[in-house]
């Protein structure tokens, strides 16, 4: 039996982003547990503000395309989320606007994807506003599978070492319970 492929991303590209220390630290695990591992940055997929005259005139923007193409390569995804305002950054709002504008038709079937969700936030609630209203986007907007479990990082300032490993144990715990639903809810769904 092939591995199950998963896909994962930060919804912040900024530089030394505790989302993507997340996010590594997920693919990382992932890498353990037999599945296939892409990780990606929203760097390398930019996108406009969406609006839906420029759909209207522009149509999808190519971007658009190449990550919901990413989707279906992937049985599985983990997003990995700041929490900005008490909600979601606006990078990852704008890539998911986007991704939920293409047809789900034809060889673009995106949706029913297994997602699972990771949060940091340097206050001590790690996210939990932010992960709730992803977890909303995705079973809405993609139509996604999201699996029940979530791992947010508190004070993940103080959660990582240098070399950017998850050094909080109790993180790092929930991170291998969640990575490991994740591919195995993603391996159970198939393609």
């Amino acid at each position: 039996m092939a591995p199950t492929r998963i896909l994962v991303f930060a919804g912040s590209i900024r530089s030394g982003a505790l989302s993507g220390k997340l996010a590594a630290a997920a693919a990382k695990a992932i890498s353990l547990v037999d599945a296939d591992v892409t990780q990606i940055s929203l760097a390398e997929y930019p996108l406009p503000l969406y609006n839906g005259d420029l759909e209207i005139e522009k149509g999808l923007p190519e971007n658009a395309t190449k990550l919901a193409r990413l989707l279906i390569a992937n049985q599985g995804v983990f997003i990995s989320t700041p929490e900005y305002n008490h909600s979601l950054p606006p990078l990852l709002v704008n890539t998911l606007a986007w991704i939920s504008r293409i047809k789900h038709t034809g060889t673009m079937r995106y949706r029913h994807k297994v997602y699972a969700i990771g949060a940091s936030s340097d206050g001590r609630y790690g996210g939990a506003r932010a992960v709730a209203d992803l977890r909303k986007i995705l079973a809405t907007a993609l139509g996604g599978i999201v699996i029940p479990l979530r791992v947010e990082v508190p004070t993940a300032q103080h959660a990582f070492d240098e070399a950017g490993e998850l050094i909080d144990e109790a993180s790092a715990k929930m991170l291998d319970v969640v990575v490991k639903q994740l591919v195995d809810t993603a391996r159970r769904l198939g393609d």
